[in-house]
């Protein structure tokens, strides 16, 4: 990847985007269409369909029709395997190019882009495809005269809702479990970033996925996204999101069809500092990254610091230094560190959540402020706030932001309380060098991951998902394909 690359794909013209229902690109049957504003200067890139009910209902119908015809639901999962590996290698053709995509449509710093989303999404869809011609049913242990045998089946069609900070990794994690079990899927993209998931359609088919298989309605979450949640065609829906459109998903559930419902909520991960942390200096650095990336849009951005009292002082010079030495800019530029935020509403709820704080009595230690405003872009200085109480909004809340709310501990039993006083339990750390503390820790924190000397970096081998208001279910590792498959008894008497 170099940076004569990236400005040549920068620089390229996107042409306005349809919706992709079975197998091509379609119009909004209204014809309404959203403009695609860029966050890195405010410019609008191009257009995106205006999905709504009819064009919902459209969708889920071309997929029903595909999975009834049998072609994709009853194939050998040898033969699903080989188009989806096509798929991923497809994926990887054109990384650059998508990643680039999604950049100019969201802000993420290309560094990262280019990894977390297309390379990201290839790997997750080459591990269902070699995944799902080795997952077996069962023979249930009867008496001679019964055979007893457990099926696994797809459910049928899938709706996939997405936010705007990965989409197309958030997505390839759903769609693909669901698709490698031979399942259909309409996927409702998040309306601030929806270019990378169109194109992934594109290149499904171009790899020999049957139309109608994966189908896009781009559009508002109000219209588009309730629509595929209340359909009564759709057998699940997984989510990604806050937790306050996850509680409304759930109400779309009761009142149409009682689909499945899969979700990802938000997070307020702790990062707990032990005073025996194994390199005070490397923690610091990843414990930065580990909210500041991505400009704290992740949901499991490391967003709460707890630091032992004993090494308080120590710990936040290295923080300090290492936050300052982030470079904020253009996310297309190789040499940035932080990219753009992803709206102007998302950068103002940032800033005022730093507002907030110190009028609670936290106190700014760095950063918190609007910067580059002569870009026409959405950019802010990573904040690290101190002095910060569990009785604190910025404590509790996640921000969904460069905003680091940070306190000290004494002790094992302070630190688990403190990272267990909030709503949340989507994933955490903890750095220690000694083992017993890190069993204890990981049994004693409500979370559905705990990092031990490390922030981030699980893949797609292990299960994501949340405890408390964080949600249910899990993405990514095998586990996922129990979302997107049912169990079918067969009690046969010899």
């Amino acid at each position: 990847m170099q940076q004569a690359q990236i400005d040549r794909l920068r620089a390229a013209i996107i042409p306005a985007q349809q919706l992709f229902i079975g197998g091509r690109p379609t119009p909004a049957i209204s014809e309404a269409r959203l403009d695609v504003v860029s966050p890195i200067d405010g410019k609008v890139l191009t257009s995106i369909a205006d999905g709504d009910v009819a064009d919902v209902d459209a969708a889920v119908r071309h997929a029903r029709q595909a999975f009834d015809q049998g072609s994709w639901s009853r194939a050998a999962p040898a033969q699903r395997k080989k188009v989806l590996l096509r798929f991923a290698d497809l994926i990887e053709r054109h990384a650059l190019e998508i990643a680039v995509l999604g950049v100019r449509d969201n802000g993420t710093e290309i560094s990262m882009a280019y990894k977390a989303e297309p390379l990201s999404a290839a790997g997750t869809i080459r591990y269902y495809a070699e995944a799902i011609d080795k997952v077996y049913g069962e023979i249930a242990p009867t008496s001679g005269d019964v055979l007893g045998l457990v099926h696994r089946e797809p459910l049928g069609v899938v709706g996939v809702i997405v936010p705007w900070n990965f989409p197309l990794m958030i997505g390839a994690w759903k769609i693909g479990p669901a698709l490698a079990a031979g399942n259909s899927v309409v996927v409702k993209p998040p309306e601030l970033a929806s270019l990378t998931l169109l194109r992934f359609a594109e290149l499904a088919t171009e790899a020999g996925l049957p139309d109608g298989v994966l189908n896009v309605v781009t559009g508002r979450g109000a219209s588009a996204g309730e629509a595929l949640a209340l359909h009564t065609d759709v057998d699940v829906l997984a989510f990604t999101g806050s937790g306050a459109v996850g509680r409304r998903l759930l109400e779309c559930s009761a009142r149409s069809n009682l689909k499945r419902v899969h979700l990802e909520l938000g997070g307020k991960s702790p990062n707990i500092v032990f005073a025996d942390v194994p390199d005070i200096k490397h923690a610091a650095k990843v414990s930065a990254s580990g909210i500041f990336r991505n400009s704290g849009q992740v949901c499991v951005a490391g967003s709460r610091l707890l630091v032992q009292s004993s090494i308080y002082d120590r710990f936040m010079a290295e923080l300090r230094d290492a936050t300052a030495k982030l470079r904020v800019g253009d996310p297309l530029e190789l040499t940035s560190d932080i990219g753009a935020i992803a709206s102007k509403p998302q950068l103002r709820k940032n800033l005022d959540a730093v507002a907030g704080a110190e009028a609670q009595g936290a106190t700014r230690l760095i950063g918190g402020e609007q910067i580059r405003v002569e870009s026409g872009g959405n950019f802010m200085a990573p904040a690290i706030l101190t002095d910060v109480t569990p009785s604190m909004q910025v404590w509790r809340d996640e921000v969904f932001g460069p905003v680091l709310a940070v306190t000290r501990f004494e002790g094992e039993e302070d630190a688990t309380a403190l990272a267990n006083a909030t709503p949340y339990g989507l994933a955490s750390a903890v750095w220690t060098a000694s083992l017993s503390t890190a069993h204890r820790m990981v049994r004693a924190i409500k979370a559905g991951v705990v990092h031990v000397n490390a922030y981030g970096g699980a893949n797609i081998t292990v299960p994501l998902g949340g405890f408390k208001q964080s949600g249910f279910g899990r993405d990514k590792s095998l586990h996922a394909l129990d979302a997107y498959t049912d169990l079918k008894t067969a009690w046969i008497a010899l």
